[in-house]
């Protein structure tokens, strides 16, 4: 068990997906250099109940992900704009209050949610077209800009990927986050694009996905 500061934001962050953050309220600001200084991470949880700044210290779900600082831009007034990684899943034991009214958590690494690739595989290149049909909608609405010819091919990979892609209610994602293996996530990503998939379908109005290896939705 270790202690680490926490970021209560309105999104969720897994495990090897980046994450852009302005920094500007005071309390934050001496926490990420505290991090820097330490070259530590923090740890980054969706709120539950609560607002993300200016305001009481939010209560936050207690599955998070730790958020490793890559890159700062410093700005006028301290403020930064930082570029973070996510890293380890954790869940949160206890909570309190830093001195410098920021939370921190003792906090316990959660396991892998590696399986075994082999049987993972079905499920796997279930989602894949799923994937590469979200974005290949979200690109022709202007929505985000993606390579679909660079997809992880490591299953947990794609799964996070996929996972972080959504443009979905953060409570969705938290559900996700809070998987306890591999192939539930997959499972459970998989259900989501389904839905998504289709209400974007409507919504936009895309073209019917061609018949083939990376166009059949079945």
């Amino acid at each position: 068990m270790i202690e680490l500061p926490l970021f209560p934001l309105n999104t969720v962050l897994f495990p090897g997906m980046p994450l852009n953050l302005h920094i500007f309220e005071e309390r934050y600001k001496r926490m990420v250099n505290a991090c820097l200084e330490t070259r530590k991470p923090f740890g980054v949880v969706l709120i539950k109940k609560g607002g993300e700044a200016l305001g009481p210290l939010a209560d936050p779900h207690r599955t998070g992900t730790t958020a490793r600082i890559l890159r700062v831009e410093r700005l006028a007034d301290e403020r930064m704009n930082i570029l973070t990684v996510g890293e380890e899943r954790f869940t949160i034991v206890s909570l309190g209050e830093h001195p410098d009214n920021y939370l921190v958590g003792d906090v316990e690494f959660l396991p892998s949610q590696d399986d075994d690739v082999t049987a993972l595989a079905p499920a796997t290149d279930a989602l894949r077209p799923w994937v590469r049909a979200y974005i290949n909608i979200l690109t022709r609405a202007h929505v985000i800009q993606a390579d679909m010819s660079h997809l992880p091919v490591e299953p947990l990979e794609l799964a996070y990927l996929a996972a972080y892609l959504l443009q979905t209610d953060p409570h969705d994602k938290q559900t996700l986050l809070e998987t306890d293996t591999a192939f539930d996530l997959v499972d459970e990503t998989l259900k989501l694009y389904k839905k998504e998939v289709v209400l974007l379908k409507s919504l936009v109005k895309a073209p019917k996905a061609k018949e083939g290896p990376e166009g059949r939705l079945n």
